[in-house]
């Protein structure tokens, strides 16, 4: 099938999930995670993404950031990291071949509660899979970060993400954040909810109906269905998103290697 056209939505919070080719575990090694993340910085640096919160795991990754309106900012960052993880890891290993697959999947998520439950299920990540018992287990991740913050190699803007949330000082939503996590922790995780990985907007009706809007005829074939809380656009079943040139499948199945 043809590959889509790209489509950009600007000013937007992106939930991005990106696997592995074939959904290997190429990112097994402590090393590869952690140069991901190093890359995650530099992109920061580059392009001025927002990232609000990260997971690496051991075959794909997930990516919370709001772009700052900039034309393929977000492209970039992960061409960046994408490219550059995969090269470093060819080198070493003396491998050719594709190491990502080849479209990455993006949310639009609105802001407020919505946003803190994108949060919590991207933090509960690992905890799903079986891989740990608590998101404070695993360490190329955001959850840490957030709750103590850094002063060198930052990854997270703290204020962005407290205004997004909605919470008027830092120490408020941080105590808010580990409660819903640790809450989620006892229902082992909480349990998959395809939204958050397989819709192109998760909102409220009025902020779906937006991104409807602004994808005009493109938009023709996704439909609005009501979730337990909000409401999401979700893409008909077909190999592709218009998004970002998005891979439509599941991000999460079965990944238990720790």
């Amino acid at each position: 099938m043809p590959r889509a056209s790209r489509h950009y939505i600007p000013g937007f919070i992106w939930h991005i999930t990106h696997r592995c080719h074939k959904r290997e575990f190429l990112l097994r090694f402590r090393k590869d995670r952690y140069r991901l993340t190093r890359w995650l910085y530099q992109a920061k640096k580059r392009y001025g993404i927002t990232i609000l919160n990260y997971m690496v795991t051991s075959n794909h990754i997930h990516l919370l950031v709001k772009d700052t309106g900039v034309k393929d900012s977000l492209s970039r960052t992960i061409q960046l990291i994408a490219g550059r993880t995969a090269q470093e890891y060819n080198n070493r290993k003396h491998r050719k071949g594709a190491f990502w697959e080849d479209r990455y999947h993006a949310v639009a998520v609105e802001s407020g509660e919505h946003l803190i439950r994108c949060l919590v299920y991207i933090d509960l990540n690992m905890v799903r899979a079986g891989a740990v018992r608590h998101p404070s287990e695993w360490e190329f991740s955001g959850y840490n970060e957030i709750q103590r913050p850094r002063r060198k190699y930052v990854l997270i803007s703290y204020e962005d993400l407290m205004n997004l949330a909605g919470y008027p000082h830092y120490d408020s939503f941080r105590k808010a954040h580990r409660g819903l996590v640790e809450a989620e922790v006892e229902r082992s995780g909480g349990g998959h909810q395809a939204h958050w990985t397989q819709s192109i907007a998760v909102g409220s009706r009025a902020f779906v109906e937006t991104v409807q809007q602004k994808l005009f005829f493109r938009a023709l074939g996704r439909r609005k269905r009501p979730l337990v809380e909000g409401m999401e656009l979700r893409e008909p079943v077909v190999s592709y998103n218009p998004l970002f040139e998005a891979e439509n499948a599941d991000i999460e199945t079965k990944n238990r290697y720790f």
